[in-house]
């Protein structure tokens, strides 16, 4: 891992390089760039894959408010930091967040995007409230009532036993004023729903199909508006976070469509 001090901030970065075309990949909330581990073993070495660590997760910090618009504004940082011009961007959940802002703020260094698990709305005002919860719950001083929020995130966003025993150790152990600062920017995130039709690179929409966190008629409507999408891949069953949990699935349609550009 690298650091590159982007925006003012120092900004945990990995680069495989290579000749290849490359891909730019931004992780959920919560998550840190490790989340796409089978997807770099999937694509190393026809594409030079480059992944971060966004504000307030794995190694970057968040020492103060952001926006999604700040991050894409990192995310494109982090492609100059590598020395590239143009990127495919594949983004997942908050990553499609800032993907989508990145290709509306910087189209012409954004070569394609891929959507997992996002959306271009912002959630309805009961579901924000219960997030805000969630985030209180997640500062609190008392451990059960942390871990215990944190085995209901996992449910929502894994579904899967294994995988949650790995990553709410993670979580319980994140910084909590930087995890504070993430939790604001995701719940008071803009809405960019009526700018899809401003996207006129390739993008590919790949979710689960069982996804409760964003539902599939949310990604769906970024799919009809946007100028090209390439098709929408629903994983049968799978949760929030498709690409760890059915990664051949993710990893067949993410291949295919990079061959394809």
């Amino acid at each position: 891992m690298t650091t590159a001090t982007i925006n003012g901030v120092p900004i945990r970065y990995e680069d495989s390089g290579g000749d290849g075309q490359a891909v730019l990949f931004s992780h959920g909330f919560l998550m840190d760039h490790t989340m796409f581990d089978e997807q770099i073993d999937a694509l190393v070495p026809d594409y030079r894959c480059i992944r971060w660590d966004e504000r307030g997760f794995g190694d970057t910090p968040a020492p103060g408010p952001f926006s999604y618009w700040d991050s894409a504004n990192d995310a494109i940082g982090v492609l100059d930091a590598c020395g590239v011009d143009q990127a495919v961007l594949v983004g997942m959940s908050q990553g499609g967040f800032l993907s989508l802002r990145a290709a509306l703020a910087h189209p012409d260094r954004v070569k394609a995007v891929v959507l997992i698990d996002s959306a271009a709305d912002i959630d309805d005002a009961e579901t924000i409230e219960g997030y805000h919860g969630m985030m209180a719950a997640f500062s609190s001083e008392d451990d059960e009532v942390r871990a215990g929020v944190a085995q209901g995130v996992a449910g929502l966003i894994l579904g899967d036993e294994d995988l949650a025993a790995t990553w709410v150790p993670k979580w319980l152990a994140r910084d909590r004023d930087g995890l504070n600062e993430a939790g604001q920017t995701l719940l008071g995130r803009d809405d960019v729903s009526d700018r899809m039709g401003e996207i006129a690179c390739p993008v590919l929409i790949v979710h689960g199909g069982a996804d409760q966190a964003i539902t599939l008629d949310r990604a769906q409507a970024v799919a009809d508006a946007v100028q090209d999408c390439r098709g929408v891949v629903v994983v049968d069953g799978a949760a929030h976070a498709p690409n760890m949990t059915n990664p051949g699935v993710v990893n067949d349609a993410l291949c295919d469509f990079l061959a394809a550009l």
